[in-house]
């Protein structure tokens, strides 16, 4: 039996106090404090990891200002609070032992746009992607460019302040901040921006802590201004922590402190809002794609690039571009970045040229072009060949792929993962080669793997070296490394951080500062947050502080999954290498990662957030000696059986894991938009089978898993049942003792009386038909939801097949096992998988194509069984309609007056990425228009929409994403593959669309 596993056993009284009075001065936002909640913030896109006490998500400035002024009481001064964006820091800038206070839930709103004076307005929460989907209407976008930019929060963004691609033209996000609206350690409001000295001296006179701030900022970034401009390095991407450079502008006579807070890192304010300069998009855009026989000869022309006035270059090495290739991203961008024949490609620059002058554009790439020719035909610079691309949306999923190779760099095969500690070093770009080769030497020396990309015009590449944190050897060797990259780029005349801020290596302050300077920044930091209540640690310590700051050595994730046995480590990788980079809380509705994370802006609710859990669940077992392996066995075998009903023991941190573990949908997104394919639905039904040892299964479960016995008995009277399933009286029991709602109903007519024996299956008479007869044959794999919910979609089916020319058979109805699976029934779904695979196996042998009807039924042929059987699942094949008919050489052309728009079921849009254009292909060759829909999830998956607990979320996934784009258009001409995509827009929309083999099937009844 499973243990109890108690993972807190007291919370700290102090927080728990402060948090419960917070509560009774009125905090509108959310307080968390569970351990799931609590674990979930305790990660970011670093290898370091603190557990703080409890997460608070406020929903206004006046909640801000409310933990502020709370904290400030005497009881409360060894509070200590840590602001949270994205969650996407790379040196844990993020993580604290006290208070993570994340505004991106509710603080997320644009608040205001002034297009004559190109500026914004928004709360720090919003998105930068989200900001830019909002300006591009208008012509506008908001420059710093992110490789995290679909879940990075402008208040991550001003906390570290972030740049990115064109940084050498657009310039980082201190340079495009207007003005800021903060909340002071004591809950006061500051609201700063560019003001004179004589103002700035005028405020300085006055009392209390904002006069404090202006007063040190004139004895620090004025009075000590030649020693600032000496000290630091002119570099583009110079990132001093507190800016003592810009604070105070020289040529205008002005002082701002939004420039002392922006790169700051948290540790100085909390920022609510912030007013943003925007620009015009540029009329002319095109992206030239430089190709190079090694990474040394893409680095060493870069500056070429540069000097041809390009608006930015950006490098990836050979091991990005393979991992890229291996990735589902490849198939959108291969054709842009085609290989050379005869050539190897080891190095990649991506040079990108925008303008306003149509002149100037065409000026400019014909003189690169020129340039290339020439290296080509002298067989110089290493360059071996380059494409140019024009069109702004095949230039978007290039960046995509750049901007993906970060999360990349963590699917490289063994423990040994790339890791950020010493990634965003800083040089003149002039000196960037050279310091790379002597980086590359350090590496090697001590036999390391590492990957690099970066933004080679300024100076910025990122280099990972593959170190296994598990080992304390190397979790040594990452620390004796950053101390050479520190004295490395003090060599080549630059810093250790040029784009990721300090975080843990703010160990490093006080050395590149020097101390003079670095005593400036802890006087800022004294003037603003004297208690040392924000981000302790980072940046620096107030000054005659006796306080600490934190180390590069400190506790890291590995340190806790070392605790976990290899064996179970390397079993459970895909919960395991989740490296935090964060791209499950992409923002964009359009997307298909993670509907529960979209819809309930909650981090636990995230496969990053899942994995975190499954992480921690095994390692506290791991401690109480319990054989997981073991464990997991009797669930696979069946040893030993759940029972109805859930059990108590509620200390058992198991309950937490399951609670995350039921919002998942099951939509498989996942294991292939993650990076590094964290798949989500396979540990979850691990973790349910293991769960279930020691707790009794729901009813609700045991009828799921039981739909694909229960469906066909049901069918031989599906007008009784119907009409049973319709009173009201039997909703209410489904709703309050089961907890199901809008259940579906039997097909009437039934699929056997729809088709009789038109299409029956005779194995022997398969058999004994001639191979011309074969391949004039395909048989239809019945799945439970449209043979019995929807048997008009598989009589269409059947009949198209038949129109075409083609002898079909309906195979007799095998239960598939997708709802066992998706419930955490494995020792059930080991056996009908066998039972499936055996008989589909046999029909192999014919020689004729299989094709079944759902995706997400047809897609667990291929991955779910290829887990639970391994070699046993054998080599059937089930096709999707649209992968069969896209071999079959000759379509019908068929007339129709209208276009029509299809929606893709999210898992099948993901697991196989170019079936929506397949479809339209399809269509295309029928002489009919097709548009493809972008949306993300409906809602439903599977039986997930048909829960009470789900329902609310269910139905605002719909309306986040499908909802929007269906509403406009004729029901006539909306198209949807997915049983449960049509199921979900039949209950809120009030119309079914058809499936795409249904129109046409219609169209061809009419030819």
């Amino acid at each position: 039996m499973l243990p109890v596993v108690n993972p807190q056993a007291s919370v700290e009284q102090l927080y728990l106090d402060f948090l419960s009075k917070l509560a009774e001065r009125g905090f509108k936002g959310d307080i968390e404090h569970s351990y799931a909640s609590r674990l979930a913030v305790a990660t970011d896109n670093s290898v370091y990891q603190a557990l703080p006490q409890a997460v608070v998500l406020p929903k206004d400035i006046d909640d801000l200002s409310l933990l502020g002024c709370l904290s400030a009481e005497v009881a409360f001064e060894d509070v200590r609070f840590s602001p949270r964006g994205g969650g996407t820091g790379t040196n844990g800038q993020s993580l604290t032992s006290g208070i993570v206070v994340d505004v991106s839930r509710y603080m997320n709103r644009i608040l205001e746009f002034n297009q004559q004076e190109n500026w914004v307005r928004v709360q720090a929460g919003v998105v930068k992607d989200q900001l830019n989907a909002f300006l591009r209407p208008f012509g506008y976008f908001f420059a710093p460019d992110l490789s995290t930019s679909n879940r990075a929060t402008i208040g991550g963004m001003v906390s570290t302040d972030a740049s990115g691609q064109g940084s050498l033209v657009y310039g980082k996000t201190s340079d495009h901040v207007l003005g800021l609206t903060s909340v002071l350690f004591n809950g006061e409001r500051l609201d700063s921006y560019p003001i004179d000295m004589q103002e700035a001296s005028k405020l300085a006179e006055g009392s209390g802590i904002i006069a404090n701030l202006y007063r040190q900022l004139q004895e620090s970034c004025v009075g000590k201004r030649q020693q600032v401009v000496e000290k630091f390095p002119r570099l583009n991407r110079f990132l001093t922590g507190y800016d003592l450079e810009h604070a105070y502008d020289e040529a205008k006579q002005q002082v701002d402190l939004s420039r002392l807070i922006t790169g700051a890192e948290g540790s100085l304010a909390f920022v609510a809002e912030a007013k943003l300069n925007v620009i015009p998009i540029a009329k002319f855009k095109a992206l030239v794609n430089i190709k190079y026989d090694s990474f040394e000869s893409a680095l060493r022309h870069a500056p070429q690039m540069v000097a041809a006035q390009a608006t930015s270059v950006e490098t990836v090495d050979s091991k990005v571009l393979n991992l890229a290739r291996e990735d589902i991203i490849w198939h959108s961008v291969k054709d842009m970045i085609s290989d050379v024949p005869g050539k190897d490609m080891q190095g990649l620059n991506m040079v990108e040229y925008n303008s306003e002058s149509e002149a100037d554009f065409a000026d400019k790439l014909d003189s690169l072009s020129a340039l290339l020719d020439d290296d080509i035909t002298q067989q110089r610079n290493g360059v071996i060949g380059y494409q140019i691309t024009r069109d702004n949306d095949q230039i978007s999923k290039i960046y995509a792929m750049r901007k993906k190779a970060v999360g990349l760099l963590g699917k490289a095969k063994g423990a040994q993962k790339p890791i950020a500690f010493a990634e965003d070093t800083a040089v003149p770009p002039e000196n960037l080669a050279d310091f790379i080769l002597e980086f590359r030497a350090l590496l090697d020396a001590h036999g390391l793997q590492y990957g690099m990309f970066g933004h080679v015009d300024a100076g910025v590449l990122h280099v990972r070296p593959a170190l296994d944190m598990c080992d304390p050897a190397q979790e040594i060797l990452m620390k004796q490394i950053s101390d050479q990259v520190v004295a490395l780029v003090a060599k080549y005349g630059g810093l250790m951080w040029g784009e990721h801020g300090k975080g843990y290596r703010s160990e490093y302050s006080p050395a590149f500062f020097g101390d003079e300077l670095y005593r400036e920044l802890q006087k800022v930091k004294r003037a603003f947050d004297p208690l040392n209540k924000l981000n302790p640690g980072k940046i620096c310590t107030p000054f005659e502080s006796t306080e600490q700051l934190v180390k590069v050595d400190a506790k890291k994730r590995g340190a806790y999954d070392r605790q976990i046995p290899v064996a179970i480590r390397n079993d459970f990788a895909p919960a395991l290498n989740c490296n935090g980079n964060g791209l499950c809380f992409n923002f964009d509705p359009r997307s298909a990662m993670c509907p529960s994370s979209k819809i309930t802006s909650d981090r636990r609710h995230s496969p990053k957030g899942r994995a975190g859990m499954m992480r921690e669940w095994l390692r506290l077992l791991a401690n109480q000696d319990v054989d997981i392996k073991a464990l997991e066995q009797q669930a696979i075998t069946g040893t030993v059986k759940g029972k109805l009903s859930i059990n108590t023991d509620k200390d058992d941190f198991s309950h937490e894991v399951k609670e995350v573990m039921d919002g998942c949908l099951a939509c498989k997104a996942c294991s292939s938009q993650c990076p590094i394919n964290v798949d989500v639905p396979t540990f979850r039904a691990r973790f349910l089978a293991m769960y279930h040892q020691r707790y009794k299964r729901p009813l609700k479960d045991i009828l799921v898993s039981n739909v694909e016995k229960m469906a066909p008995l049901l069918a031989k009277i599906p007008r009784l049942v119907n009409s049973a399933m319709n009173l009201r009286l039997t909703k209410r029991m489904l709703s309050s003792v089961v907890g199901y709602v809008d259940a579906p109903l039997l097909s009437v007519p039934t699929l056997n009386k729809r088709v009789g024996q038109r299409f029956a299956f005779n194995l022997e008479q398969l058999k004994s038909l001639s191979a011309e007869d074969k391949d004039n044959t395909v048989m239809l794999v019945q799945d439970p939801f449209t043979s019995f919910y929807e048997a008009e979609v598989v009589e269409d089916y059947l009949n198209f097949m038949q129109a075409l020319g083609y002898n079909a058979v309906l195979l007799p109805f095998v239960p598939n096992g997708k709802p066992q699976h998706v419930k955490g029934f494995l020792a059930e779904f080991a056996q009908t998988a066998k039972t499936a695979a055996d008989f589909l196996n046999q029909l192999s042998t014919l020689g004729i194509p299989m094709i079944g009807v759902d995706p997400s039924l047809v897609l667990c042929y291929r991955d779910e069984y290829a887990t639970i059987l391994g070699d046993k699942r054998g080599n059937f094949d089930v096709k999707l309609i649209h992968e069969w008919l896209n071999d079959v050489i000759e379509l019908p052309k068929l007339s129709s007056t209208q276009s029509y728009y299809l929606f893709s079921h999210c898992t099948e849009s993901t697991a196989l990425p170019l079936s929506a254009k397949q479809w339209q292909t399809i269509f295309a060759r029928c002489g009919l228009e097709l548009h493809l829909i972008d949306t993300g999830c409906c809602g439903m998956a599977g039986t997930y929409g048909h829960e009470k607990s789900n329902l609310d979320n269910s139905i605002g996934l719909f309306r986040l994403s499908w909802q929007p784009q269906i509403e406009s258009l004729p029901p006539e001409q909306v198209l949807a593959t997915g049983y449960s995509c049509r199921s979900q827009v039949k209950r809120i929309e009030g119309f079914k669309p058809q499936h795409p083999v249904q129109l046409l099937n219609q169209l061809m009844s009419l030819t």
